[in-house]
This record gives structure tokens, sequence and C-alpha cells, in this order.
């Protein structure tokens, strides 16, 4: 048997488990359930969900169907949403995450409440992004969406700025922004910012950090949408150079790996278990027919 540990504290967030587990609730009743996009940022549990019976559909569809159950992912959803499904007679199983939805009402309450209309809602994210858009929506859409520092020209330093962020940044690279938008801001007064990176995402790196030295060859398993796995991929690579991304267990056997170094198998928050723990299968049966061979 090879030495392959498989990270204990990587794998779903408890929102990604509150939407997986009411999912397979739902689908347990034998009712068809639809899904608003991907339920979660990996192929491989989407296939899962949909052998079940999952139907996952997008926004357009969504905006066309009537008299029907749809789950709403841990992303969250914009207002538009929510009344699309009132209109349609739309059954909705809310399954966003509690830490997204906190964040949601803090952007919809300082864009109701900002001392000036000159106010700019600053939103750190990726633009497109599930999340973002469910924030930015909070906003009638006039929230500025700024991906890294490279988009800061795209703020009026001379209005007021209030910056918030996506629940699963980089906390250094929102720290980084603070700073460089403290530099640029003349009156301090102008410039606000909340630090709504979710600790559960935040605390994922310490311990990359730790595991990543621990072992000599790092395995990240990520879906390639996740934003989360996207930052704790990189993060991994820096601290071993020797970390390989995939997102499944057949995309192992091109690695061409050394099977006698100590192997760990890490992921995002969007990462299932059961792949983790399928790929650490493959890798045995590597090793296995190369002492066959």
């Amino acid at each position: 048997m090879l030495n392959i540990e498989i990270d204990k504290k990587s794998g779903f967030c408890f929102g990604v488990v509150k939407a997986i587990s009411k999912a397979e609730e739902e689908l347990a009743k034998g009712e068809i359930l639809y899904c608003l996009g991907d339920i979660v940022h990996n192929g491989q549990e989407v296939e899962r969900l949909s052998r079940m019976g999952l139907k996952t559909i997008d926004h357009e569809q969504f905006a066309q169907l009537h008299d029907a159950k749809v789950l709403l992912r841990a992303h969250g959803e914009p207002p538009r949403t929510y009344e699309i499904a009132k209109e349609n007679n739309l059954t909705l199983i809310d399954a966003s995450c509690p830490v997204v939805l906190k964040l949601q009402t803090r952007i919809k309450n300082a864009y109701r409440d900002a001392a000036s209309p000159d106010t700019q809602i600053v939103i750190y994210g990726e633009k497109g992004h599930a999340e973002v858009n469910g924030l930015v929506g909070q906003t009638d859409e006039k929230a500025i969406v700024i991906e890294s520092e490279a988009d800061i020209n795209k703020l009026d330093f001379n209005r007021k700025i209030q910056l918030f962020s996506q629940t699963t940044k980089s906390l250094d690279g929102f720290n980084h922004l603070v700073t460089t938008l403290s530099k640029k801001v003349e009156n301090n007064d102008n410039f606000e910012y909340f630090d709504t990176i979710c600790r559960q995402v935040a605390n994922r790196i310490p311990n990359i950090t730790t595991f990543a030295e621990q072992n000599d060859i790092i395995i990240f398993v990520s879906g390639k949408k996740s934003s989360n796995g996207k930052v704790l991929y990189e993060h991994s690579k820096k601290i071993n150079p020797n970390t390989y991304l995939v997102t499944e267990a057949n995309e192992v056997t091109e690695l061409n790996l050394n099977l006698e170094k100590k192997i760990g198998i890490c992921g995002a928050t969007s990462t299932p278990r059961w792949l983790m723990e399928e790929i650490a299968e493959k890798l045995n049966e590597l090793a296995l027919s190369q002492q066959i061979k």
C-alpha cells in the first residue's frame, strides 16, 4: 500500500453540506426537483445527483418554468429570482448558505442607507460568479466588482467607497486590496471596508499550508469552476511545487508520479470526500499495476 493521506479538513463546507442534504431529502420523495445552476462547482458531484434525478437548469430556463419545485444552491440568488418564482408559482427549496445570506443583507442595507447617492458599493470577487451575481443584485446591479488590484481604475477616489468581499476570496488578497485603496483615497472618511470572507474558507489556508509541507506530493482535487478551489490550489502550489490539480480519478494516471513518495490528497470546499477517496484507490491501483509489470 502507498503512503497516502487524505486531508481530514478538506471537502464540503457546511453550506454545501446543507444544500446537498436538502437535494437528497427532496429527491428521496420521488418528485421532480430542479436546481438553479450547478448545485456545487464539482462536476462529479453534479453527475451523482443527476443520476438520482436532480435536473440542473439555467436562469433562462428558470424564467420559463411554471408550477415546479426548484432548489436554490448555497451561492445565493438576487431578488429577481424570488420575484420570478412568485410570478411562475414555483416552490423554492432555499439552500442558500447562511453566511452568504447575511452578506446579502449587509450589502442591501449599505446600499439602501448610503449617506450619499455617490457612494460606491464595491465587491471584491469574481465577476459573473453565482455568489457575486446575488450580491450585485442587492444593489439594483449598481455595485462595482473588483477582481484584482488591476481593476481599481473602475473607482472614483473622490467619492465614498464601501468595500465588501465575496465569501470565498483570499484573505491575503482582500487585505492587499484594502492597503492599496487606503493609499489611493485622500480622505480616510471616504473609505470603509468590511472583511466578509467566510472563516470556514479562510481557515483552509493555514491548514493547506501545513498539509502541503507535510507531504512530498499534493494531489489537489477541485472542479474547474470552483473559485475557492483556485485559491487553495494556488496556495498549495506556492508551498509545495509538487502540487497537481485534478478533477477526477483517471487524471492521476497522466501525472507520472513517484509513488514511493508521501502523497497527500486534499480539496476545495466543493470537493466531495468520496471523490478524494476514489483518487486514493486509483493511486493504489496504479502502484499495483506497476509492480505486476
